[in-house]
């Protein structure tokens, strides 16, 4: 869609130059007629020619030295039949400036060269004073030498802007390539902090819980199941910290982490069940495949909230509802716990982060006790990818 606009727009800047140009030869056309008309009574044929010769100069950018060729040919043949004065050589000065401008500089001197002579030529056959043909002379040169310089000068201006704005071009690559390394090189930092700090002590708790589970088979011992539920919980952590590492150590796409979708999410509620929580879990409407950013974020949102179901409302009665519709999918996490109707709630990194996932899908997301106590989560998460939608904070 950007390279469409830019092209959309340098097709309308190229037709504004074209514009231009047709209005600048028209002016010059009407200009040396008037010249014309005023020095003498021009004939048909001599409007013929210097409008020829001047309404080719809208073209000069297309096809200089065509346009150097017509213009300097219909404007000689005008001094020839006509013997008019030096304004007569405007259209041709022109062409020329033209002509070294787009770096066809020899043929432009070839040009005003031919054209200065055929003039002299006709000056001097028709009898002017030797002190006037000089004049004129002397004039034509300085007219042809102008229009070659400043054509030079135009065109060296033009490649100097052509190389400021390739030196922009390059410097903004440069800054966005100096960008994506240091984002590189921060997430290879994360991860390595995320290893260091998080792999070794969850390898210490699974293998706790794992020896003790091992010690408890061995002396016959029934097996706690919250012990069980730690030794899962630890080994699922560490499934997807490495997931989360092996993004994080590399670029492009990546598929999100195992285990992070709606179709798990009974494991998830036997984890919540067996760390003692009394959960229930119900689904309204038909089930269906979700888009991959609406079935992560609608686990992680039932994975938090348990989690803080856990940490907060001591294992309180909770229910898990789902809802499928047309347009959207509901998720409600409603807790039985301590929490007073109208408590004033902190945000913290977990609630900051539902809102965050919420709002990224154009959601809608709730958070707040309930009026007759517990605590109650519920988002709504479009099924299409909708324009933002504001997050309620209520």
């Amino acid at each position: 869609m950007q390279g469409e606009t830019h092209g959309y727009a340098q097709g309308d800047s190229a037709r504004r130059v074209h514009l231009r140009d047709g209005v600048l030869a028209a002016v010059i056309a009407a200009a040396v007629v008037a010249a014309a008309r005023a020095a003498s009574s021009p004939d048909l044929l001599d409007l013929l020619l210097i409008v020829t010769g001047s309404l080719a100069l809208a073209v000069h950018r297309r096809a200089p030295r065509a346009v150097l060729a017509v213009t300097t040919l219909c404007l000689f043949g005008y001094v020839v039949h006509a013997a008019p004065g030096s304004w007569a050589a405007f259209p041709v000065v022109v062409a020329v400036h033209a002509a070294a401008r787009s770096g066809h500089r020899a043929y432009g001197i070839a040009a005003g060269a031919a054209f200065l002579t055929g003039y002299l030529g006709v000056l001097l056959a028709s009898g002017p004073g030797a002190g006037e043909t000089v004049e004129r002379a002397l004039l034509l040169l300085g007219w042809f030498l102008c229009a070659g310089v400043t054509g030079l000068i135009d065109k060296n201006w033009q490649a100097y802007l052509r190389q400021t704005e390739q030196r922009a071009l390059d410097a903004e690559r440069t800054r966005e390539e100096t960008a994506l390394r240091r984002a590189g090189e921060e997430r290879l930092r994360i991860a390595r902090e995320l290893h260091d700090s998080l792999t070794h002590s969850i390898s210490i708790v699974k293998l706790q819980a794992g020896v003790a589970v091992h010690l408890a088979h061995k002396r016959g011992a029934a097996v706690d199941p919250a012990l069980l539920a730690i030794q899962e919980a630890g080994g699922e952590a560490m499934r997807e910290l490495r997931a989360t590492l092996e993004i994080l150590r590399t670029d492009g796409p990546h598929e999100p982490p195992p285990g992070t979708g709606l179709a798990r999410i009974g494991e998830l509620t036997e984890r919540a069940r067996a760390a003692g929580i009394t959960l229930s879990v119900r689904v309204d409407g038909d089930e269906r495949t979700l888009p991959a950013d609406v079935d992560r974020t609608a686990y992680r949102l039932v994975q938090e909230a348990l989690t803080n179901v856990a940490r907060h409302a001591g294992r309180a009665r909770t229910a898990v509802r789902l809802g499928y519709t047309e347009q959207a999918l509901t998720v409600a996490v409603v807790d039985e716990g301590p929490c007073p109707p109208g408590a004033p709630i902190t945000p913290g990194t977990g609630l900051t982060g539902m809102r965050e996932r919420v709002a990224a899908l154009g959601g809608t997301l709730v958070a707040a006790p309930r009026p007759e106590g517990g605590f109650a989560v519920r988002a709504e998460l479009p099924l299409a990818l909708p324009l933002p939608r504001t997050v309620s904070t209520r």
